[in-house]
């Protein structure tokens, strides 16, 4: 059975240049799968150009209307939505995004089936694939830079600038820091790439118990999960699954942390009915010690009383007046410096291709030609024959436009 996959041109503003596969990646899905055909249509914005794809032997064209699959990163514009053809991308519709109510129902309309590479989970609902290990990379640089700019001390270029996460991780070793506290909460993907950075600059990890009692003469790092920052009202110590099940039964713990930490990495996935992190009443304290915040996960109005709005590639930093809950210079006295780049793995495109197609390529690709055996692509397809699946029959009210 020959399928035609499709590259497609990322058409979104502001541009991103990052793609599912890159010239390699796809060398290797050709190799592993040599009855499918894969076709680039052509682009001036990509991290990798024409020319790459040409060389490794693929033909770039303006025409993929012929093609069966059509893979992206972004949501595609209505007027360039082909009907009847397979696509992938992030469409953010899954939550009811109003902003994009549009697009999923012109997706209906021209009889697109539709996957989201969020909805792209293994059985136990638990993502496969996706830029998050990325976003932490860059977030954890975004943040000592920020460090940097609020007391003047260096001068770091800014990761767009550089080609790798290796270079970042050069860059940050040539800093000089003090003795500061570094906090980073989570467990997953976006988490793991932030200690890789801090790992890579070989700074000291500690426990939690050192963490919140000892002083140090070097700069470390703490890693924390859900029940290091949470406790049961009751009192009673369960575990991680508790928590899950019951958030309500929780309250936040985090203040203990806040006390001691300088620089706090929020690398968290936040569930819905779990206690919020620190309130702006917490930030007022005398006792909340954080100066600079990297928010990787970026809840605006969330669990980080402090990220009161997603900040830009062009303008990562703002300053959080402690006091007044408001925006200020982020170099002033009373000032928390906040990074909450939404879209951070964009400045990192190369190497966030790269690793993107290769869990594509592992996950994804095999379920065409294996009857979709592990039940990939049935589990991620939203849209199929001009309808919603039943997995995602909930978005009816929200393409009728009734929410």
């Amino acid at each position: 059975m020959s399928i035609k996959f499709a590259i497609i041109k990322e058409r979104k503003n502001p541009p991103d240049r990052r793609v599912v596969f890159s010239p390699t990646g796809l060398s290797k899905a050709l190799k592993a799968f040599p009855e499918s055909q894969f076709i680039v249509e052509s682009s001036d914005i990509r991290v990798f150009s024409d020319k790459a794809y040409k060389n490794a032997g693929f033909e770039v064209t303006n025409n993929i209307s012929d093609c069966d699959v059509l893979i992206g990163v972004k949501e595609v514009p209505l007027e360039y939505l082909i009907p009847n053809k397979k696509y992938f991308f992030f469409s953010h519709t899954i939550k009811k995004q109003p902003y994009n109510r549009k697009l999923l129902k012109a997706i209906l309309d021209k009889n697109i089936e539709l996957y989201d590479h969020e909805t792209i989970v293994n059985e136990k609902g638990f993502r496969l694939i996706g830029f998050g290990r990325y976003a932490g990379i860059v977030g954890t640089y975004n943040g000592f830079r920020a460090w940097g700019l609020k007391y003047d001390l260096y001068q770091l270029p800014k990761a767009e600038k550089l080609h790798d996460q290796q270079k970042l991780i050069d860059e940050l070793k040539n800093i000089k820091l003090s003795n500061i506290k570094i906090l980073l909460t989570g467990s997953g993907k976006v988490a793991n790439g932030a200690q890789e950075m801090l790992d890579g600059m070989h700074l000291k990890s500690v426990t939690v118990k050192d963490y919140l009692h000892k002083t140090f003469s070097e700069p470390v790092y703490c890693k924390i999960d859900v029940l290091d920052y949470n406790k049961r009202k009751d009192g009673t110590v369960k575990d991680v699954f508790d928590f899950f099940d019951n958030p309500q039964e929780y309250v936040s713990d985090f203040m203990r942390f806040a006390k001691v930490t300088d620089y706090y990495i929020a690398g968290h996935f936040y569930g819905n009915g779990a206690p919020k992190f620190y309130t702006k009443e917490d930030v007022k304290s005398p006792e909340f010690n954080i100066k600079v915040v990297a928010d990787i996960s970026c809840d605006v109005n969330g669990p980080i009383a402090t990220t009161i709005k997603a900040s830009t590639i062009a303008d990562p930093v703002f300053g959080y007046d402690k006091e007044t809950g408001e925006e200020t210079d982020y170099k002033n006295k009373n000032a928390i410096t906040v990074m909450s780049v939404d879209n951070l793995p964009c400045e990192l495109p190369k190497d966030a291709s790269e690793g993107f197609g290769t869990m594509f390529l592992q996950h994804v690709i095999p379920a065409f030609f294996n009857n979709d055996k592990e039940g990939i692509l049935k589990r991620a397809r939203i849209t199929e024959n001009g309808k919603l699946t039943e997995r995602f029959s909930y978005l009816q009210d929200y393409v009728d436009g009734l929410e």
